[in-house]
């Protein structure tokens, strides 16, 4: 039999304020449920808006402790109701001046995984991340789930390829990457990275955007998400760049040890000849 994961993700416009962005999303996924989905992903700092257009303190009121912050609780609480495996991007707040851009991973039975924190951090104009968080300092965890291995990687770490293949290595089947990009910036590098990665690693990615202008900027967040499997293709058409949308595929996880056995990419690495790429 098919080892097929039907697997969602969404991508949402900002409410104005953090109740009801999260009531928002708590229905999304129990569409999803209905739907039949058994793992979810939501967008960057998912309950707030992208406040690192601007450098501003008041912004800190954004963090709440992970796992016990009120979001998570709740995403709990929906993952006992859905039977779920969800993945909970937040702005995290460990104690006064450590802050983290963090997502935790939820189990079906509402237990907490545990979380992942976002380690390259950009300080560029609209992107001030600098300002509020710290660099990740959990490494590339890989959550052994009711639907499989999940890992995490945030927004701008997907630049960065020693991250993607670190989770490989850990054994991920899914790597949810919820992000926060506009247009103008790197949209054509959009449908490129996480393909790419999707392809260097053999394992699916879910790649999720935000979508419209939010109040605390410009930046044109242009959605297009998707689910992309090993071999770099979209599992079904990417969603809309304009629109709020929930997005449900379903992913043959099968094909990772085909593709793997096919390709063969980590039977020749040369971990031994790579000295150089840690090399301050």
């Amino acid at each position: 039999m098919a080892n097929v994961v039907r697997a969602a993700l969404v991508q949402a416009t900002w409410t104005g304020d953090t109740e009801s962005m999260v009531a928002k999303h708590v229905e999304h996924a129990r569409e999803a449920a209905r739907q039949g989905a058994k793992v979810i992903g939501f967008q960057e700092v998912f309950n707030a808006p992208y406040f690192c257009q601007v450098q501003e303190p008041e912004h800190y009121a954004w963090a709440e402790p992970v796992p016990d912050g009120p979001t998570v609780t709740r995403m709990r609480e929906l993952a006992r109701e859905t039977g779920m495996v969800i993945v909970v991007p937040v702005f995290e707040v460990e104690q006064p001046g450590f802050s983290y851009n963090t997502a935790a991973v939820i189990d079906a039975d509402g237990s907490y995984l545990g979380k992942y924190r976002k380690h390259h951090i950009p300080q560029v104009k609209g992107f001030w991340e600098k300002y509020y968080f710290r660099p990740g300092n959990l490494g590339w965890p890989v959550f052994d789930t009711a639907v499989g291995k999940i890992g995490v990687y945030i927004c701008y770490d997907r630049h960065f390829p020693e991250g993607w293949r670190q989770l490989g290595l850990n054994g991920a089947q899914l790597v949810y990457n919820p992000s926060a990009t506009h247009r103008g910036l790197s949209s054509h590098l959009w449908r490129l990275e996480q393909p790419a990665a999707a392809v260097a690693n053999e394992y699916f990615v879910a790649a999720i955007n935000r979508v419209g202008v939010e109040e605390y900027g410009d930046n044109d967040f242009y959605g297009t998400s998707y689910f992309v499997d090993p071999r770099g293709q979209f599992v079904g058409d990417p969603a809309s760049d304009r629109d709020e949308e929930l997005v449900v595929r379903d992913l043959d996880f099968d094909l990772i040890e085909q593709v793997r056995t096919q390709w063969a990419f980590y039977r020749d690495r040369r971990p031994d000849a790579y000295e150089g790429l840690v090399r301050p």
